[in-house]
């Protein structure tokens, strides 16, 4: 070994404790920085070099603790977890604040018209597809069926959802119309990710103790991860789609904004932006990424295969997925 660093640093864990919401939060502001989307090839090949490299026992000398949880995370944000290959740009992680905020920017600025909420969401479902495919498990991967099953299904929901809402609102106060693309993503949600995901709610996920030892699959373990992950994805929708929507309803109506309606995109996509980068990591952190259920909530199968081999096992843990 070369260098000082010990070489018992457990990088194939977040850094913060996960048992704490302000713990996760830092890990996902970490896992969601927009700015590792502007990394360049080479400092993403140093950080994978020397992630491998120290897995392996080998550390580069003057390398320090900081610098090597920066390289963990950076190589985090662009290459699979279980394949190692480097990840679709816009398919990371980190791009979700970017793009999403171009994104849902422009569904809550062209939402007047039904052509533009048709264009619109089928660009955010198109996106989600793109992030699905990029983060899908290199175990049980997705197949090209499963995406375009929830692809189109997300798609339709999104699209049928916006179109009957509009044509509701229209007797409405005009504000209760910029709250339609909001309604729209999270129908899309509730559709896509249980889609994306049937396989699991078929066959269960890994169910395993507080050491890791696996214990089975569970469907019921399965369907609560995924209510979990459809809670988060809702939840960073709510801040980036309610609150500009009231900000330019108001802004709107001054004289500057009428005199320059160009401004109105960017100053939406702007707003949103913020919005995002808090929400997204804050979100994210809502539930423990290691989830947990009692042993007598599932599947009573299970619950007696547990009890006959590992009696004083009352909890049992999985990975909710993002």
């Amino acid at each position: 070994m070369s260098g000082d660093l010990p070489l018992n640093i457990n990088i194939k864990e977040p850094r913060w404790d996960q048992g704490t919401f302000m713990g996760r939060a830092q890990h996902f502001f970490m896992v969601t920085d927009p700015r590792n989307v502007l990394l360049s090839s080479e400092v993403l090949e140093d950080a994978r070099v020397t992630v491998e490299n120290y897995r392996l026992g080998i550390v580069k000398p003057g390398l320090t603790e900081d610098q090597l949880w920066r390289a963990k995370y950076i190589y985090d944000s662009a290459f699979h977890p279980d394949t190692g290959e480097k990840m679709l740009l816009i398919g990371r992680m980190s791009a979700q604040v970017p793009m999403n905020m171009t994104i849902t920017g422009c569904m809550l600025t062209f939402y007047r018209t039904a052509p533009a909420v048709v264009f619109w969401q089928w660009v955010n479902q198109s996106f989600n597809a793109i992030v699905n495919y990029t983060n899908r498990s290199g175990d049980a991967p997705i197949t090209v069926n499963q995406l375009g099953a929830a692809y189109v299904s997300a798609t339709t929901g999104a699209v049928v959802t916006a179109l009957g809402l509009k044509a509701l609102t229209k007797s409405l106060p005009a504000i209760m119309g910029r709250f339609v693309p909001f309604a729209a993503v999270a129908a899309a949600n509730c559709i896509n990710i249980p889609f994306m995901r049937q396989r699991e709610l078929k066959y269960g996920i890994p169910v395993t103790d507080a050491e890791g030892k696996r214990l089975g699959e569970s469907s019921k373990a399965a369907q609560q991860a995924i209510v979990q992950v459809v809670v988060s994805r809702i939840g960073m929708a709510v801040p980036a789609m309610a609150i500009p929507p009231v900000i330019m309803n108001a802004l709107e109506k001054k004289a500057f904004m009428k005199r320059f309606p160009v401004l109105n995109a960017p100053v939406q996509v702007g707003l949103v932006g913020l919005c995002l980068v808090f929400a997204t990591p804050l979100c994210c952190a809502l539930f423990p990424q290691k989830s947990s259920m009692k042993v007598s909530s599932l599947e009573l199968e299970l619950q007696e295969r547990i009890r006959q081999n590992n009696p004083h096992i009352t909890t049992v843990y999985f990975n909710k997925g993002l």
